[in-house]
């Protein structure tokens, strides 16, 4: 019987191999001649103390950064804690080469609430002349498009864009300016006097003369934590009575 643990030259190699020992692992091949290291680019490329300086210099411009974008913010946004008193220094800063305008973007957001209301003067079919009281045609709008999944866009926009058309088209005096104004005015007492017929109870019994409209403003409050305080008085625009035309006052809107 052949021994187990007879060596030969046909021995396996490995712990149980020759002498008992692992054969020694192979040496790697010797690298082939490459080619030179990269040069270093960049802030890598300058020596320690010029390392140190370009660090310092990129830190200051990004402190500048942040604190020019800082004073930007600050001069468009909302009255606070820190425009109250560090308000001159932003102007300073900020002005006027680094003014902003929101609108180059969208209109500036509102920050009141402008509601549209009217009252005519009605021919009742007895011959006397009753003067409604004040309809607020934006609380109606306003009603209409609470809890309404798909709110008309002539309840959303059709009196709201009147109103901001006749503004844009007549000064503080009601005077209109430019060729506009006249037809600024016809849209909106057309509006005006179509409402009053679908929804106010006087004038469907009878024929209205003339109308009157004002805009009543009111600032929206401002929330709890700000501190700030504005009125909440409403401030009213009245414009002078227009005479309803023949076609208007017969029915030609209703």
């Amino acid at each position: 019987m052949d021994d187990a643990y007879d060596e030969g030259a046909d021995a396996p190699l490995g712990p149980d191999g020759p002498s008992g020992r692992r054969p020694e692992p192979e040496s790697a091949p010797p690298a082939p001649p490459g080619r030179p290291p990269l040069p270093r680019s960049g802030v890598a490329a300058l020596s320690p103390r010029y390392q140190v300086g370009a660090a310092f210099a990129l830190a200051l411009v990004a402190v500048a950064a942040c604190v020019h974008l800082g004073m930007v913010f600050l001069s468009v946004a909302p009255a606070n804690t820190v425009t109250k008193q560090h308000g001159k220094a932003i102007e300073e800063w900020v002005y006027p080469e680094f003014e902003q305008n929101w609108k180059l973007f969208a209109p500036n957001p509102l920050q009141q609430n402008i509601a549209v209301q009217v009252r005519a003067a009605v021919l009742m079919q007895d011959g006397t002349t009753t003067t409604t009281g004040w309809n607020d045609l934006s609380a109606q709008d306003g009603r209409a498009i609470d809890g309404s999944l798909l709110p008309s866009h002539t309840v959303q926009n059709e009196l709201r864009r009147a109103w901001d058309f006749f503004t844009t088209t007549h000064g503080t005096d009601n005077r209109p300016i430019g060729l506009r104004g006249s037809l600024s005015e016809q849209y909106l007492r057309r509006i005006v006097v179509m409402r009053m017929y679908a929804g106010d109870a006087t004038s469907q019994k009878g024929t209205i003369e003339r109308v009157q409209v004002r805009s009543s403003t009111t600032n929206v409050p401002p929330p709890d934590w700000s501190g700030e305080k504005v009125s909440d008085t409403p401030v009213y625009r009245v414009l002078p009575w227009w005479t309803v035309t023949a076609d208007e006052a017969n029915g030609g809107v209703r």
